[in-house]
């Protein structure tokens, strides 16, 4: 992988300051890597993220006060172009699944490798997902097993008010430039709330989430 690229910017949630400490540490000796943000539960992260966008967050999932599902949920609908990696402890199927569901684009265990967590940030960051070695063929045989449920809740995909804005505008035909112009907000938001929803829909381009709108009523062809 080409890692001469541009500064990879990285906030870290975990409760545990030693684990905290030993990950930036880690980190730092990536030359690519700016830390500029460490916090010890969802809630500072959230208030963190509101002052300063990173790249990437390594979240852990239980934390004090707004554990990481929540803490990903809000970031996914607030900050879509932020990529959450999951670095946790767990590998039961319900936390995988949560964390996945709420809009994860990684998972790592702690005791991942040095290698592997840096290849997961670079990945991730290039719009990718990862998943560790010892992960994958696990998380496959969920996704596969839960495609149309996860955790007893039906998955039909729930969009925020915003998306579903974005998903009618892209159904008058309306580029990503002219939706953000339309919506005062900068290009890469929308690009990053269209990957959002194309990821929801499992679709690669806006003809998916036309087809899907159309199918699903979202917008009718004779809308004005």
């Amino acid at each position: 992988m080409n890692r001469s690229e541009p500064t990879i910017h990285i906030m870290i949630a975990d409760d545990h300051a030693i684990f905290r400490d030993g990950l930036m540490t880690m980190l730092k000796k990536e030359r690519a890597f700016s830390i500029i943000g460490d916090f010890e539960n969802g809630a500072d992260l959230l208030q963190g993220v509101s002052v300063q966008e990173p790249d990437i967050i390594l979240m852990d999932i239980n934390m004090p006060v707004l554990d990481g599902i929540e803490a990903t949920k809000k970031i996914n609908e607030q900050y879509p172009n932020i990529g959450v990696i999951a670095l946790t402890m767990f590998d039961n199927d319900d936390t995988v699944l949560d964390i996945l569901h709420a809009g994860a684009r990684g998972y790592l265990l702690k005791n991942s490798d040095r290698e592997e967590i840096i290849e997961a940030i670079y990945q991730v960051r290039n719009n990718q997902t990862y998943y560790c070695k010892n992960m994958v063929s696990k998380i496959g045989v969920l996704i596969k097993r839960n495609k149309s449920q996860i955790a007893g809740i039906t998955l039909k995909p729930v969009f925020t008010e915003r998306e579903l804005e974005i998903i009618k505008l892209i159904c008058h035909e309306k580029s990503a430039k002219e939706i953000a112009e339309l919506l005062h907000v900068s290009f890469r938001t929308i690009e990053g709330h269209k990957q959002n929803i194309q990821s929801k829909l499992d679709v690669k381009n806006t003809i998916g989430i036309v087809i899907y709108a159309i199918k699903n009523k979202l917008f009718m062809l004779d809308d004005e």
